[in-house]
């Protein structure tokens, strides 16, 4: 079997540890069968933007039949719940081919999301990670997404048990997102945001935290392919640096 970490473009730089990597056409997913959910999503923002056409957002949300029924989440679990199918990997970032923003809609792309926190601060992180990418000096931009599980504080689940094979699914206490941008002159730089599943005020640099803390957390070096001292975390705000 082909190793992934060498054939898949947004994994140059390491992901972190798994049940099983799903390689689709333009991103990737670390999954979690404990968790019914990806334990991570790895992108490049538009890596096609090249082609310079952009297809509308496509909508049409499935079940992954790549992950066995007893392990991944089926339309009904997210139906009358209060919770968004929220994406890990953004559509707007895949954007320039029907197939790439399609595959943004498998199931094993969403966990479920607060609506006040999907529509609001998690969509101006988004866009914010965007206009980085549009950035003349900046090359590529790989973007690492996580669900975060505080063991500590107790776990809500969703789920239809009559339509979906009895699976429950956990909502996580908070996301993660992790964006490393290569610029034109080779360097490396790393913003990673924590942020709660739930309405949220502020700037986004109140949620800049230590990539190291985070990894704690989540489980997994998220750029172990990269040396430590090649990383430069970013400390100023978004504002002042991109």
């Amino acid at each position: 079997m082909n190793n992934p970490f060498q054939i898949q473009p947004e994994l140059r730089y390491g992901a972190p540890v798994c049940d099983e990597i799903l390689t689709g056409r333009f991103f990737t997913i670390g999954y979690s069968y404990y968790f019914r959910q990806a334990k991570w999503t790895l992108e490049i923002v538009n890596r096609n933007d090249h082609l310079l056409t952009e297809y509308e957002r496509l909508n049409n949300f499935r079940a992954d039949t790549r992950i066995p029924q007893r392990f991944r989440a089926g339309l009904g679990a997210y139906n009358g719940n209060g919770y968004d199918r929220g994406h890990l990997v953004a559509s707007a970032n895949q954007k320039f081919q029907q197939i790439q923003n399609s595959e943004t809609f498998l199931l094993s792309n969403m966990s479920p999301q607060h609506p006040n926190f999907n529509r609001q601060i998690w969509r101006k992180l988004e866009e914010a990670i965007r206009e980085l990418n549009a950035r003349e000096d900046i090359l590529e931009t790989y973007v690492l997404t996580a669900p975060v599980f505080y063991f500590q504080i107790p776990i809500q689940t969703i789920g239809d048990k009559k339509n979906d094979y009895g699976i429950d699914i956990p909502v996580p206490h908070a996301f993660v997102k992790s964006v490393l941008a290569e610029d034109k002159r080779g360097r490396l730089s790393l913003w990673t945001f924590e942020m709660k599943n739930e309405p949220l005020d502020g700037a986004l640099s109140d949620y800049l935290v230590s990539t190291y803390d985070v990894e704690q957390i989540v489980g997994g070096r998220f750029w172990d392919r990269v040396n430590g001292a090649d990383l430069h975390q970013q400390k100023k705000t978004p504002s002042e640096m991109w």
